[in-house]
C-alpha cells in the first residue's frame, strides 16, 4: 500500500536525527514502529543508544530488535523522540492517541530536547478535528466527563476492544471525542485539562520540533519557529 510506503519513508527520514550515545524516546503506532525497527538495524550495525518506550507494545518491539531500554527515572532528559501523529495542522499542532498511548507519549515528548514527528501524507490537515480526539480519563469519572465533553460540542464514545472498555497501560480509559473542526486547539486543550478526572488529552500543542511528512517519493520537512 502507498500509505505503508510513505510511513516507511518518513520513518527512514527520521534516522539522521538520532546520534550515537543518544537517549531516544520511542513512539507508539504503525509509523513509529517502522522507526523502531530501523533504529534496531542501526544498533545491530554499531549505533549505541538507550530507548525510552511510550507503551508496552513499543517496549516489546524495541527489545526484539535489540535496542537497550531505560526509563525516565534514569534519564529525565531525552535527546530526541521519534513518534507519529493522527493529524498535523499548519502550526505543527497535533492530534495523537489513536494507539492509546497518549499519556506516556506526552510525558516523553515533554522531556525531549527534540520531538520529531513522522507521518504519511494523509495526516496533514488544514484544521485539526476530523480524527477523533482521545481523552484519557479515570473510570470513576467516565459518565460525568462524557457529559461535560459533549457539552463542548463533541460526539463522545468510550473506546472498547472486543466489547469491553479499552484499558491504557496506566489503567485508565479513553473517550474518543469527535469535535469536527477544532478552530482553536490551545483553547480546547486548556478546557479539557481543567476538567477533574481527565488524566490527559491527545492535543499536542507547540511540542513538535520537526515534522517529516512523506508524500510519495518526497519527504517534506516542517519546523516549528526557532527549532
Amino acid at each position: 500500500m502507498a500509505n505503508d510506503q510513505e510511513k516507511e519513508a518518513a520513518a527512514r527520514a527520521s534516522l539522521p536525527f538520532v546520534h550515537d550515545g543518544d537517549v531516544v524516546g520511542l513512539g507508539t503506532g504503525s509509523t513509529a514502529a517502522y522507526a523502531v525497527q530501523f533504529l534496531g538495524e542501526r544498533v545491530r550495525s554499531g549505533l549505541t543508544i538507550r530507548g525510552i518506550p511510550t507503551s508496552v507494545h513499543t517496549q516489546e518491539l524495541a527489545a526484539r530488535v535489540g535496542i537497550s531500554l531505560t526509563t525516565l527515572n534514569e534519564f529525565p532528559q531525552i535527546d530526541v523522540t521519534i513518534d507519529g501523529a493522527d493529524e498535523i495542522d499548519p502550526h505543527l499542532n497535533l492530534i495523537k492517541g489513536g494507539g492509546g498511548a497518549l499519556l506516556r507519549e506526552k510525558i516523553v515528548a515533554s522531556a525531549s530536547r527534540q520531538l520529531v514527528i513522522i507521518a504519511d501524507s494523509s495526516k496533514q490537515v488544514s484544521v485539526l478535528g476530523k480524527f477523533p480526539l482521545s481523552v484519557e480519563i479515570i473510570p470513576f469519572a467516565e459518565s460525568l466527563l462524557a457529559r461535560r465533553i459533549t457539552a463542548l460540542g463533541a460526539s463522545v464514545k468510550l473506546r472498547e476492544v472486543s466489547g469491553k472498555p479499552f484499558v491504557t497501560d496506566e489503567g485508565h480509559r479513553i473517550l474518543d471525542c469527535s469535535f469536527g473542526r477544532i478552530p482553536d486547539p490551545p483553547a480546547l486543550a486548556r478546557q479539557l485539562s481543567d476538567m477533574p478526572g481527565v488524566v490527559e488529552h491527545g492535543l499536542f500543542i507547540g511540542m513538535a520540533s520537526v515534522v517529516l511528512i512523506a508524500k510519495g517519493e518526497k519527504i517534506v520537512e516542517l519546523r516549528r519557529s526557532g527549532s
